[in-house]
C-alpha cells in the first residue's frame, strides 16, 4: 500500500512538473500592443515617440525657424535619461524618436554620440587609406540647429494586489546657437495592474 501510494505520488509529481515546464513561443506582429507586465514596453516607446514628434512639429518654433532661415531645421537627439523605477533602455526610445523625425521629412537629422564618433574615425581612416577621389573630408558635417533632450520618469502607487504605474516623458528642444529652449513637451502613460 505504501509502495503504491509512493509510486502514485511520484507519477503525479512528474506529470505536474512536466506540464508546468512546457514553453510555447508564438511569433507576433512587432507593432501589436501587448502588455504582459504593466512595465514600459515597445508599444509605449513607439507611441510616445510618434506623439511627441507630432507635438514638436506642430509648434511655432518650426514656423519661426523656416521664416528666419528659409530651410528646414536640423535636429540632433541628445541624451534621454531613464529616471524611472525600472530598467528602460533609453536608446531604443531615442531611436524611435529619430525614426519619427525621419518619417515626417520636416526636419533634418544628424547622428549623435558614439555613432558620430565612429563616423569621424572612418573619415580619419580614409585620409590615409582611401583614394583622393573617394576620400571624405573633415569639416563638412551638417551642424545641428536644435538638440532634443529629456527624461523618462515614473510614479508607482500600490495597495494590496493592485498598483498604478504612471510614466512621464519630459522633453525639451533647445536652440544650440542661442541656448534658448524653444519647445517643452510631455507624454504620460498610466497603467492599472491587478495581480
Amino acid at each position: 500500500m505504501k509502495r503504491t501510494l509512493l509510486l502514485l505520488t511520484l507519477v503525479t509529481a512528474t506529470l505536474f512538473f512536466s506540464s508546468c515546464s512546457r514553453r510555447s513561443v508564438t511569433r507576433i506582429d512587432p507593432s501589436a500592443a501587448i502588455d504582459l507586465s504593466g512595465g514600459w514596453n515597445a508599444t509605449d516607446s513607439r507611441l510616445t515617440a510618434t506623439e511627441i514628434t507630432n507635438q514638436i512639429l506642430t509648434e511655432k518654433w518650426l514656423t519661426n525657424h523656416l521664416t528666419a532661415k528659409g530651410k528646414k531645421p536640423v535636429v540632433i537627439v541628445g541624451l534621454i535619461t531613464n529616471k524611472s523605477h525600472e530598467h528602460i533602455e533609453a536608446e531604443t526610445f531615442m531611436k524611435d524618436l529619430e525614426t519619427s523625425f525621419i518619417q515626417t521629412d520636416k526636419v533634418g537629422l544628424v547622428q549623435s554620440g558614439k555613432k558620430r564618433e565612429e563616423m569621424r574615425a572612418e573619415k580619419a581612416d580614409q585620409q590615409s587609406n582611401a583614394s583622393q577621389s573617394t576620400m571624405k573630408k573633415f569639416g563638412l558635417e551638417k551642424g545641428a540647429d536644435y538638440i532634443l533632450q529629456g527624461s523618462i520618469n515614473s510614479i508607482v502607487d500600490a495597495y494590496r494586489r493592485e498598483k498604478t504605474v504612471t510614466y512621464q516623458v519630459n522633453l525639451e528642444l533647445t536652440n544650440i546657437e542661442t541656448n534658448e529652449v524653444v519647445w517643452i513637451g510631455e507624454k504620460k502613460i498610466a497603467k492599472l495592474v491587478k495581480n
